[in-house]
């Protein structure tokens, strides 16, 4: 697959995006405005049957009918035929000025852009011509040959700019000389449509109109500006737009040279001057100047024409729009056939001679009749990619719940749930089974999405079932605390079901009761609490009393600490008498031993000393009765003791002085008397 205008496949990365961002930004808005101007509590009451899953599927559909128009545009292409072509028709060859001056902006977007678009025009007038392609500035090239292949044209023409020719300047001579060169001798009827503003820096171009007139070429010449001109910018690569200067520097402003294009036109014949104003330019230029001439009949030639598929997106985005349009978002509500019997589960709680009947679950009803041939499509194509979904069914469902197995009926409502989350009738109908199935919680959950229901009925039933959930969940908690809560929120929902219904008798007996219960549940929790409270009081009061013993023991054990270290101190005291008293006894001893030995000591030299004179006296009277015969004899003696100290060695000598310093030094004894105790003080009196 190819695709003609490939071009137009950058518009699915801008436009598509670009919507899924609106809507999104849009929904928001919308939902912050409700929101600001409308409670919201208020909201799903005023917006009940609205879908959501509905609104998506429409801007879905919108986003890819777009998408699909997109595809179209492109124009796909699948498959092509080779086809002979023998045409009678003329030899056009259109030259388009490629020079900077085309990027004036007198006409808009500007001249370049206005020339391209005018040559496609002619292309889709002269469908049975050939067409030339000739690109001049200060020079000219042949871009295409003359060809019946529209789309060879196309893209030699869309490729143009100003930088196709690298020489600059406007060469119209060069031009008509190249566009006369496209053309094989013999060939009749030759056309050059020149569409050029007229500014020609090289000389010559009327000759050269003149030289290609003799040879059978007629010039169509096309103004594109205005005489009152524009000056020229140009864009760099970095993006910076500048003006177009001369040599001089000074800026250069183009304007168009009607004068010389009149001339160029009239110098063949049968050629004219036409500017490119308004819309019907290249048709007054067909009409009147190319439609005239003879055609001549073209060579026999295969084409390949490809076969255009853009009818396949085009019908897709047709059907997805039709789809936007006539599917709507709100559900239709049918009517709901009642509950046999009063209510769903009952109160299990209260009386049993007051218990109301046990119904059955609300059936719903069979499922919406399609608008159209579309949805009955879609619904079965559903049905088919989705088997496990489509075994759901509310009379299977109900069917499950009257044989007793809630917990399947309960599964079947949940699949049936997630197709249609938004109905009230199918959760309170999963609610009954949660509830049968001794599933409190689930019950709750499933009778709460009720309570957004347009059916007041429906409500108080919602209302009053809830609160029956709510109150065996508390029961069933052994948290008195959580039990209360859930007691409480059981008591509003009885509340909200009296306000909605003031004479139903089951939902005023159960709020009794529940008020009851909690009432009790209080008085036990406060009669729990004061226990507590006494027995955190007695706890506090026998630890205060194990307290006070325990500093009792402690005084107690203190004393006998204080006691004990009295008695070892007492001990350590007389210890230390002992020792002491020990110590003075041995001292004492020590000083008696010491007395005696003094006393021996004393008495020994008073032994000496009567020793010593007895001695003396002895040597008394030895020297009275010598002292006669010591004059006599003193002569001898003096002689014997000379003689003997003659004869007397050192040592007895010394001894013999040693003994007389003695006898000199030694005093009479005296009466030391008692002892004296030098350990005690002195005391002088």
């Amino acid at each position: 697959m190819s695709f003609a205008n490939l071009a137009m496949l950058w518009l699915l990365l801008v436009i598509p995006p670009a919507l899924v961002a609106f809507f999104w930004w849009s929904a928001r808005v919308r939902q912050r405005l409700l929101t600001q101007f409308i409670q919201a509590r208020l909201l799903p009451s005023l917006t009940i049957g609205i879908s959501p899953t509905r609104q998506k599927i429409r801007l879905g559909c919108l986003v890819m009918a777009v998408i699909c128009l997109i595809l179209a545009l492109a124009r796909p292409q699948w498959g092509f035929d080779w086809e002979e072509v023998r045409q009678r028709g003329l030899d056009i060859v259109v030259a388009i000025d490629t020079s900077k001056s085309m990027l004036a902006q007198d006409i808009a977007p500007n001249r370049l852009a206005r020339a391209k678009l005018a040559a496609l025009d002619l292309m889709q007038r002269a469908r049975a011509d050939r067409l030339g392609l000739v690109a001049f500035a200060g020079e000219a090239f042949l871009e295409c040959p003359l060809t019946i292949d529209d789309s060879a044209f196309r893209q030699s023409v869309e490729a143009l700019d100003v930088n196709t020719i690298p020489q600059g300047g406007t060469a119209i001579a060069e031009a008509i000389q190249t566009a006369l060169g496209a053309y094989k001798e013999g060939d009749n009827y030759k056309v050059l449509v020149l569409l050029t503003d007229g500014e020609d820096h090289d000389s010559g171009a009327v000759e050269a109109a003149e030289k290609a007139a003799k040879e059978g070429l007629r010039i169509f010449t096309i103004g594109i500006g205005t005489a009152e001109g524009e000056l020229l910018r140009y864009t760099d690569p970095q993006g910076k737009t500048d003006y177009v200067r001369d040599e001089q520097g000074n800026v250069v402003k183009s304007h168009l040279n009607e004068r010389m294009l009149q001339q160029i036109a009239s110098a063949t014949e049968g050629g004219f001057y036409l500017p490119l104003r308004g819309a019907k330019a290249i048709d007054t230029l067909y009409d009147e100047g190319l439609a005239k001439l003879p055609k001549s009949q073209h060579q026999e030639k295969l084409v390949r024409r490809y076969h255009e598929r853009y009818q396949w997106p085009l019908a897709a985005a047709i059907v997805l729009l039709l789809i936007e349009m006539l599917y709507p978002e709100r559900k239709r509500e049918r009517p709901q056939p009642a509950p046999a019997g009063k209510r769903g589960p009952v109160a299990a709680f209260a009386p049993p001679q007051n218990l109301p009947p046990v119904p059955e679950p609300a059936a719903r009803s069979s499922m919406l009749q399609p608008q159209s041939s579309l949805l009955v499509l879609a619904g079965f194509m559903c049905l088919l990619l989705c088997p496990g979904d489509a075994s759901a069914s509310p009379s299977s469902a109900l069917r499950e719940y009257k044989s007793g197995n809630y917990e399947q009926a309960l599964k079947e409502y949940e699949r049936l749930l997630k197709k249609d989350k938004d109905d009230p009738r199918l959760h309170f109908n999963a609610g009954a089974a949660a509830y049968r199935n001794h599933q409190y919680d689930e019950a709750a959950k499933q009778f709460n999405a009720t309570l957004a229901a347009p059916d007041l009925k429906l409500q108080g039933l919602g209302y009053y079932n809830e609160g029956n959930s709510l109150f065996h969940l508390g029961e069933a908690n052994p948290d008195p605390k959580q039990r209360k809560d859930a007691w409480e929120k059981a008591l509003q929902d009885f509340q909200s079901s009296l306000k909605l219904n003031p004479q139903d008798g089951d939902s005023k007996h159960n709020y009794e009761y529940v008020k009851r219960m909690l009432e009790e549940l209080k008085q036990q929790q406060q009669q729990s609490k004061q226990d507590k409270q006494d027995q955190q009081q007695n706890q506090d009061q026998q630890k205060q009393q194990n307290q006070q013993q325990k500093d009792q023991q402690q005084k107690d054990q203190q004393q006998k600490d204080q006691q004990k270290q009295r008695d070892q101190q007492q001990q350590q005291a007389q210890q230390n008498q002992k020792q002491e008293s020990q110590q003075q006894q041995q001292a004492d001893e020590q000083k008696q031993q010491q007395q005696q030995a003094e006393q021996q000591k004393q008495e020994q030299a008073k032994q000496q000393q009567a020793e010593q004179k007895q001695q003396e006296q002895q040597k008394q009277e030895q020297q009275q009765a010598s002292a006669e015969n010591e004059k006599s004899d003193d002569k001898d003696q003096q002689a014997a003791q000379a003689q003997a100290m003659a004869q007397m060695t050192p040592e007895q000598a010394k001894q013999l002085l040693d003994s007389q310093k003695a006898n000199e030094q030694m005093l009479p004894p005296e009466n030391l008397g008692k002892p004296v105790d030098r350990s005690r003080p002195f005391k002088d009196w």
